[in-house]
């Protein structure tokens, strides 16, 4: 296991005192329902990663994102944020990569902050959520910014949050608990049966914790899919599995089995989900990585980083 390259992870998050701040004056105290912010430092960020054998993290902000009701403060808050996360990237590119936050329902304004982000800061990609404020992926609100996304090649880092009405579906729970789960593969299935990832291919899209629910319901929407007309010759799996996924969370014993049934394992790369995950938890999930059954002819360390370095060189 020593001779293993180290991990590259994708699913890695930061906040800021003013991100906290601007989050909790906009009434968000327990983000999804967990209770309460985390704490995130550069130095403490680079001691799990030696600890881990991380060797490069590529930092995102999650849940809930930057828009908390207010376009002009959510283009200033994701702007402020993205200022910071290039910062660490610039002073440790051998150890940060950086997905820029971007200030959707605002296309006009995720539109800027895209270019900006790309051109000036020199992101790896960016970070949007399964749904902002309502408004999921394949909504034709979304299209100028796949278009514009497309164009560029661009990787875009698909974080789940909370979904609309979640008040009525979790009893209090935790929304990361299930309801993370079910966004992502909501958002996959609308991202895919709404024609986003047919008509725009040069987007790399990533999908967090092995796509949540979709594993088991690939099947089963194009099953209904050729029971409707109108989509042609969409092959649902096969887009599907053109996908990148992460293996946050719990990998093993279930998830990458479902994910490697599914779509194969030529797409799925590591994430820690850390901070939000606790340095113990992100522990015992890479000791749980290391100790499964690896791979035919390889391990899970070298087949992760294998497939994030052909994500990253545009593969």
């Amino acid at each position: 296991m020593s001779e293993a390259p180290p991990f590259v992870d994708v699913h890695t998050h930061f906040v800021t005192e003013r991100y906290v701040r601007a989050a909790r004056e906009a009434g968000i105290g327990r983000p999804d329902g967990m209770p309460d912010w985390p704490s995130w430092s550069a130095r403490g960020a680079l001691a799990l990663m030696d600890e881990a054998r991380i060797g490069l993290s590529v930092l995102s902000v999650s849940s809930p994102g930057t828009h908390f009701g207010d376009d002009a403060a959510a283009r200033a808050l994701s702007r402020e944020v993205n200022e910071f996360g290039a910062g660490l990237r610039r002073e440790r590119p051998d150890r940060f990569g950086h997905f820029a936050a971007l200030p959707l329902p605002d296309v006009e304004g995720a539109l800027a902050e895209a270019a900006y982000a790309l051109d000036v800061l020199g992101a790896d990609g960016l970070a949007v959520e399964t749904n902002a404020r309502g408004v999921y992926l394949g909504d034709a609100r979304c299209a100028p910014l796949w278009a514009e996304l497309d164009r560029r090649g661009a990787i875009v880092f698909v974080h789940p949050t909370s979904p609309p009405g979640w008040e009525a579906l979790t009893s209090g729970r935790p929304r990361p608990m299930m309801e993370f789960l079910f966004d992502t593969a909501r958002a996959a299935a609308d991202l895919v049966l709404g024609g986003v990832t047919v008509r725009h291919p040069g987007i790399r899209w990533i999908l967090t914790h092995g796509g949540g629910a979709l594993p088991l319901l690939a099947a089963r929407l194009e099953l209904f899919r050729t029971l409707f007309p109108g989509d042609g010759d969409l092959d649902v799996r096969a887009e599907l599995g053109g996908l990148w996924y992460d293996l946050a969370g719990t990998p093993f014993p279930d998830q990458v089995p479902a994910v490697e049934r599914a779509f194969g394992l030529d797409r799925v790369l590591y994430g820690s989900d850390s901070c939000w995950t606790p340095a113990p938890g992100v522990l015992a999930q890479v000791a749980s990585i290391d100790a499964a059954e690896a791979p035919e002819g390889s391990t899970w360390r070298a087949l992760t980083t294998r497939n994030a370095r052909r994500l990253f060189s545009g593969g």
